[in-house]
């Protein structure tokens, strides 16, 4: 009975509809594609390599350098991830490969990454399964009923000092380093994380004996942060707004929750352009197999998806107090809109 009621839906029917239409987008440009790695890859490393020299010659005012390399880190990270949908070329192998070698710039082992953002992609927006590959939401009531402990705990999670801060450090530092919670995805992601780790570890340390350990620290940990926060940003973006769309048991779709459970970040044209289009999460979350590259074009071809979770940088900035997922308004709420729901 609740099938055939979300079947009808309109809002279903329709993301339905632009599914179907955004399937023509699907196919890689093999040139495009080495190109966007190129134009990526190859200024990076250019960039630190700039920043690397100017502070080993006394010149510590080189550490600026470390700006647009965290810039062009976060692009390499957004190629990985297409690499991981198989999006970014036509051959499985080949996305694999080229996944596996950005994984050691980003420091991020890419099967392990791409097991654990298949299920976000899977599962989001559904109330039922959350947990990986996501940021934890809990609902209005769920929190209501957490022991003050738990209160202080969740409250501590997304505040954003840790959020922003000390999360993206423990993430891309230290939880990458062990596959923990995928211990039934086989061997495959520790394989590729304890190769990622020894590959770190020969580039690092040969970067260290050439320069020096204080000199690579001092780059390469900021460019890192700096990448890893913006990352978290974007994805926190991405589902953390106002009028996402959550839903449980059959109510769950995956359409409309791919639509209206994910944002149109609507950058400026440089942002946009460093983050690799990721702001069209709506239509990526629709049609995981677009590349990068062509998610404009979507949006020239479909209008209609412009005005859809549209959400601009300063309007962005709003997202960070919303933490509560209200189930009979159905929309992400702050604590204090959560308090004075339960007394009014």
């Amino acid at each position: 009975m609740t099938q055939k009621m979300s079947a009808a839906d309109p809002a279903v029917a329709e993301a339905r509809q632009w599914g179907k239409l955004v399937a023509a987008f699907r196919t890689p440009q093999a040139g495009r594609s080495i190109f966007e790695i190129a134009v990526t890859v190859v200024p990076f490393i250019g960039i630190w390599v700039a920043a690397a020299l100017s502070v080993a010659n006394g010149y510590w005012a080189g550490l600026l350098l470390t700006i647009p390399a965290a810039a062009f880190l976060v692009r390499i990270f957004m190629l990985q991830h297409d690499c991981g949908h198989g999006s970014l070329f036509n051959r499985a192998s080949l996305n694999n490969w080229t996944g596996r070698a950005l994984g050691v710039l980003t420091f991020a082992p890419y099967d392990y990454w791409r097991r654990s953002h298949a299920i976000h992609h899977a599962t989001a927006g559904n109330l039922d399964q959350r947990g990986i590959g996501d940021i934890t939401t809990i609902t209005v009531l769920e929190y209501q009923a957490l022991p003050r402990l738990g209160r202080l705990r969740y409250r501590l999670y997304r505040h954003p000092l840790v959020m922003f801060g000390l999360g993206p450090a423990w993430l891309f530092l230290c939880q990458y380093r062990l596959p923990i919670g995928l211990m039934k995805a086989g061997s495959e992601p520790w394989i590729s994380t304890i190769a990622t780790n020894l590959a770190i570890v020969v580039v690092a340390g040969s970067l260290m004996w050439l320069l020096g350990p204080v000199v690579f620290l001092s780059v390469q940990l900021p460019i890192l942060l700096m990448a890893a926060t913006i990352g978290v940003w974007l994805f926190y973006v991405q589902h953390q707004f106002e009028e996402t769309h959550w839903s449980e048991g059959e109510e769950w779709n995956f359409h409309r929750a791919a639509v209206h459970g994910s944002s149109f970040y609507d950058l400026p044209p440089v942002l946009r352009w460093l983050s690799g289009n990721i702001g069209v999460h709506h239509v990526h979350h629709l049609s995981s197999k677009i590349p990068f590259y062509r998610l404009p074009d979507v949006l020239e071809a479909i209008p209609e998806l412009k005005q859809v979770g549209r959400i601009t940088l300063r309007e962005s900035l709003g997202c960070v107090k919303l933490v509560l997922w209200d189930s009979s308004r159905k929309r992400l709420v702050s604590f204090r809109e959560a308090a004075a729901g339960a007394h009014s």
